[in-house]
């Protein structure tokens, strides 16, 4: 097993031991989950603990599983610290932008590694715009598809506000993965134009519904 197979294995378990320390215990849970109110009167440690807290087992799992088959595209093209930048930028980044939507809403909670997970996900889809995933590992299908789909179900589960997973996270993460990967590779902007504007569509939807009042 290489370097980079232990690094993954090592995020992997790090979500997996936060998630399940959570599922049993709920004080820990409230303490470390993403919580407008508590953020705002200091507690910004909650802005990255929260993205290792996961609402069950299948949330973990899908998270996780995203992570396992996207994760070593970015890491073999650019390296470990590249793509330690892209993730914890992608979490970061999913933080701030949930912060700035529902700053005035001091009772919003959210959790999961969505944010970070997603921006990895968009920065393979860039380096590899041809790769394909299968649904149920069964059904082949674009990973562009995916990737444009996971987003616009965000923006349902975004005005929906029926459940703890942190939808808005998924934008800022997808915007950080999506940036960083086009500083790097500056290039893909005239040799991969069509997929640059196709995963940028749900981005710009986002922000055309916020400015309309419709988020």
């Amino acid at each position: 097993m290489g370097d980079i197979d232990i690094f993954l294995l090592l995020l992997i378990g790090a979500n997996a031991i936060v998630s399940y320390k959570g599922f049993n215990d709920i004080l820990f849970f409230r303490k470390y989950e993403f919580h407008i109110g508590s953020i705002r009167a200091g507690e910004q440690y909650r802005m990255i603990t929260s993205a290792f807290l996961h609402g069950d087992m299948m949330h973990l799992i899908f998270n996780m599983l995203t992570l396992y088959f996207f994760a070593p595209i970015v890491i073999y093209h650019f390296g470990i610290f590249p793509f330690i930048l892209i993730y914890f930028g992608s979490l970061i980044a999913g933080s701030l932008l949930t912060l700035y939507f529902h700053k005035n809403d001091y009772n919003y909670r959210a959790i999961g590694a969505s944010g970070a997970v997603i921006g990895v996900l968009y920065s393979a889809i860039l380096l590899n715009p041809t790769m394909k995933l299968y649904l149920f590992f069964a059904i082949p299908i674009p990973a562009y598809l995916f990737g444009i789909g996971y987003l616009l179900y965000s923006i349902y589960g975004m005005r929906a506000k029926n459940d703890n997973i942190g939808h808005t996270a998924h934008f800022g993460g997808a915007i950080a993965g999506y940036l960083i990967t086009l500083a790097r590779e500056p290039e893909m902007l005239q040799n991969n134009t069509l997929m640059v504007v196709l995963l940028a569509v749900p981005i710009a939807l986002l922000f055309i519904l916020a400015r309309s009042g419709k988020l």
